[in-house]
């Protein structure tokens, strides 16, 4: 975990019946074991398991069906592979039977303040933790998120996060920060968040994006597609275009992939993916121009 002088891939695993993207869900412990095979494979350097979704509106599972998601998968896990396994979840006692299974690091996207003794947790298990921004609970974030300056709220309030960590105990070198795209946030907001990172990136903390297929780029894909509808009918004679509707989580890859790679040229440590593949490709391809440049 020391080593990021490359951008890391955290490869995303959700052991839920109802996560955003079908492709990222696992019914069970065979098949979620199969999908970190797959990923590891791909070149994964992190395994992101988690047995709640907060997708925008979910509502919160309780510990006990949580643990009884993630801890059979991390334990299979460790049966084949010592990869770097993250828990996903704001729930402390979760987070303690997960890292008794194995786990290695903590991710939060309440950022410590949904369960009082997660940080008391993570400073005694002198774990690694990822604190996320998010206006509001998954159940009501979307619900009108507001924001003055979301560049400088955003920074100051991950800042604040990262104090109260270090306050609890958490070493600073173990805190990971995350803006939070799409948790809370309209859709100028996580694209302005996003084009001016540098400007917000708090400074000597890790940086981890999650953006892989979210609505918003959902929405700028419809957009184009819009457009492109347009142009097809103003140029070919009696055409018939009928559009789509919104896209689909299924058709946000190329997109995610062009999200990730301006995420690169601005010093992201940690892309959290659904398509480690693609995403490792794209690493390979950029170190390889960094270093002819």
């Amino acid at each position: 975990m020391s080593d990021f002088h490359v951008p890391r891939i955290m490869g995303i695993i959700n052991c839920t019946p109802d996560s955003f993207f079908p492709g990222s869900r696992s019914e069970n412990e065979k098949m979620a074991c199969e999908i970190a095979l797959r990923m590891i494979r791909d070149g994964a350097d992190i395994l992101d398991i988690g047995g709640e979704s907060t997708r925008p509106g979910s509502t919160k599972i309780y510990d006990d069906e949580q643990i009884s998601r993630v801890v059979p998968v991390i334990r299979g896990i460790r049966g084949f592979s010592d990869i770097t396994i993250s828990i996903d979840t704001r729930s402390a006692r979760v987070a303690g039977a997960a890292l008794d299974a194995g786990a290695d690091i903590i991710n939060d996207i309440s950022a410590l303040t949904a369960d009082t003794a997660m940080a008391s947790l993570a400073a005694e298990r002198d774990v690694p933790v990822v604190l996320m921004h998010m206006k509001g609970t998954p159940t009501t974030m979307q619900d009108n998120p507001l924001y003055d300056d979301p560049v400088k709220e955003v920074r100051n309030e991950l800042l604040m996060s990262a104090e109260r960590a270090m306050n609890a105990g958490i070493k600073k070198d173990k805190i990971i920060l995350d803006p939070g795209i799409g948790f809370g946030k309209r859709q100028q907001d996580n694209t302005v968040l996003l084009g001016r990172m540098e400007e917000w990136r708090p400074e000597d903390f890790l940086l981890l994006v999650g953006l892989s297929r979210k609505s918003f780029l959902g929405r700028i894909i419809d957009a184009e597609n819009q457009r492109s509808a347009e142009h097809f009918r103003r140029h070919v004679i009696e055409a018939d275009v009928s559009l789509d509707g919104e896209s689909s989580p299924d058709d946000r890859l190329t997109a995610t992939t062009a999200a990730h790679a301006w995420c690169l040229t601005r010093g992201v440590d940690i892309l959290r993916v659904h398509d480690v593949k693609d995403a490792r490709q794209l690493i390979i391809v950029w170190e390889a121009l960094s270093w002819a440049s």
